[in-house]
């Protein structure tokens, strides 16, 4: 009997593992040079795959771009969808969303950054592009988050809140942190990333969202004995 023979990462043998180092790495240099300034070479080296592999799964690097792109937003409309789609009340629903994107976002520190750069980049290319952004992944988002609020409202858990001005400001406390923790690790001691840290910021940014949004206990009394 002939020994199992062993496919190394890197070779076609392995098309998931080898996927998926080159989008990791990939979302490393997309991050970090942008995609302008981003090699593939770099990444095809990172991933630990030759160029030739790099190119069999992705033909070229915007559409590398677009597959890390998807793996970003994609990723984060799954994580929203799933804590919205919970048969929970409203606020332990809310409580839910905030912890589910935080820790997205935890998980995946170098994403505001993607982010933030195709925002600026798709707004001052193809119209279309934003447009397809929107669609696929800001709209269903929004519309969840839209309609736990007026879930919320209706139920009496909420003030009634503009979901065009809460909305942004919500997703702003959950993710500013992220985009700000190289210079907090500056000015304050410690790791803004470490896990103690992490946990501090995802207590405190639920707090400050239910303070702004929850109706007080002794309220919501009142106004159900009306």
């Amino acid at each position: 009997m002939h020994a199992a023979r062993t496919i190394r990462l890197g070779t076609r043998g392995r098309p998931e593992e080898s996927r998926a180092a080159i989008l990791d790495a990939a979302v490393r240099e997309f991050a970090e040079e942008g995609v302008a300034g981003a090699r593939t070479e770099a990444i095809a080296r990172s991933a630990k795959v030759n160029k030739a592999l790099l190119y069999y799964y992705f033909k070229d690097k915007e559409a590398l771009y677009r597959a890390v792109l998807e793996q970003v937003f994609g990723g984060l409309r799954s994580a929203i969808h799933n804590a919205l789609a919970q048969e929970l009340p409203p606020r332990e629903k809310l409580a839910s969303y905030v912890g589910a994107h935080f820790d997205y976002i935890a998980s995946n520190p170098l994403y505001p950054r993607i982010v933030q750069a195709e925002f600026l980049r798709a707004g001052h290319g193809d119209p279309s592009r934003l447009e397809r952004l929107a669609k696929q992944y800001f709209r269903p988002v929004f519309q969840g988050l839209a309609e736990l609020l007026q879930e919320g409202a209706q139920s009496g858990d909420f003030r009634r809140v503009d979901p065009l001005h809460f909305i942004p400001s919500m997703i702003s406390v959950i993710v500013f942190y992220f985009n700000t923790a190289p210079v907090m690790k500056v000015m304050t001691a410690g790791d803004p990333m470490s896990a103690a840290r992490l946990a501090e910021r995802r207590a405190a940014v639920l707090d400050f969202i239910s303070a702004a949004l929850f109706v007080p206990e002794k309220a919501r009394g009142r106004g159900e004995r009306k």
